[in-house]
């Protein structure tokens, strides 16, 4: 049987179609926290695929190519993947969507890509989402790099939209990197700095929008996972409004400003050997009551992956209190860029930002898995 889904593109797994497929035999794999933290355990599950933005044709894969964000509105799931461009999908839930596959449209022009990573829908219905802009000519006269790919440095805007995705007003940039921390002879793949590769969460009391976005500049010190924030009110004038944490305080602006990382990194991005955690995917765990991050981690300027790693937190507004980042097992074969959480409870309205005691657990729009959140001592 094949029903219908959706997909960002730099290349592994691809995607199309959803396909619901005989499940293997059931394998468990599981992390091994110490005794006061979560356990979490991957299971094998019927294949589930987001069909690519670069692949119409239902019947052909395509490739995912950021984190694929989701909403609700009322028994309609919304569902958004990009390469370069978004593209939208929806059905009744997260194994029936439609063939209705369209491609999202701006009210604006930008220099290089934007990939939408991240929506949040407002209690007055409108939408409000964010993305990854890879602009273009950052350095130029450089040499492309390692792959022969043209150097850029992402940075972060913000879109609204008043028919669920659609079309999307542009907002402006509300992250960006400090000036003069480009290091165009990089051994990086792709970005010869930035911020970018995020994702984000409202916090239950609705007052702040926590941003959390990968960080490339020459200044190591500053590389890895970093955090910002922007009172939800600011929303509909966001430039100028987010604030990046830095040394125990949300003081240094968005724009410009910089960070200290709640992840660093532990080799300099810029090196041939990088080593870095990137691309984190947060979601609010109602079974654990605490938030979990996920999080790539790269073994090279390549970006080739090490693993797949999970982090807790009970409060956003305390970026010290996140917990070491746990590996998860997932075999070495299966690993790929922009893993994900995606809650399964339609009755609840789960989505990639709410999840549960069980939800899918996608590796760049592909699930093969179930995953389980347990809480410290609960069986399975």
């Amino acid at each position: 049987m094949q029903t219908c889904c959706f997909g960002r593109a730099w290349g592994l797994l691809s995607t199309c179609c959803v396909a619901l497929m005989a499940a293997s035999a059931c394998q468990n794999i599981q992390s091994a926290p110490g005794n006061d933290r979560p356990r979490v355990v991957i299971r094998d599950a019927p294949l589930l695929q987001f069909r690519g933005s670069d692949s119409p044709d239902p019947s052909k894969p395509g490739e995912c190519d950021c984190n694929n964000p989701a909403h609700w509105d009322g028994n309609l799931l919304y569902v958004f993947n990009s390469a370069g461009h978004p593209w939208r999908s929806s059905g009744p839930d997260l194994f029936h969507l439609t063939n209705d596959y369209r491609r999202c449209e701006y009210d604006n022009k930008a220099s290089g890509g934007r990939w939408i990573e991240c929506t949040w829908q407002a209690t007055d219905g409108l939408l409000y989402g964010w993305y990854h802009q890879e602009p273009t000519g950052v350095c130029p006269g450089a040499e492309p790099g390692p792959s022969k790919t043209i150097l850029t440095a992402p940075k972060i805007g913000a879109v609204k939209s008043t028919d669920n995705g659609m079309t999307w007003h542009d907002l402006g940039v509300v992250v960006e990197a400090p000036p003069g921390t480009l290091n165009c002879q990089t051994k990086n793949q792709y970005f010869a700095g930035g911020n970018g590769d995020f994702s984000v969460m409202l916090d239950a009391k609705q007052e702040f929008l926590y941003f959390f976005f990968s960080t490339y500049p020459s200044i190591v010190a500053e590389q890895g996972v970093a955090t910002a924030r922007m009172r939800w009110v600011d929303r509909d004038q966001p430039v100028g409004a987010v604030w990046k944490w830095r040394e125990g305080h949300w003081t240094e602006p968005g724009l410009d400003g910089h960070v200290s990382p709640i992840f660093g990194a532990k080799t300099d991005w810029h090196r041939a050997d990088a080593d870095a955690f990137w691309g984190p995917s947060i979601h609010w765990n109602s079974h654990l009551r605490r938030y979990a991050i996920l999080l790539n981690r790269s073994k090279d300027g390549h970006f080739t992956q090490e693993g797949i790693y999970v982090s807790f937190n009970t409060d956003l507004g305390n970026p010290s209190a996140w917990t070491a980042p746990l590996k998860l097992p997932v075999p070495q074969e299966m690993l790929a860029w922009y893993p994900q959480i995606v809650g399964l409870d339609k009755s609840k309205h789960e989505t990639d930002k709410l999840a549960g005691r069980a939800a899918r657990f996608f590796i760049r729009g592909l699930s093969r898995w179930e995953v389980l959140f347990l809480r410290p001592g609960e069986q399975e």
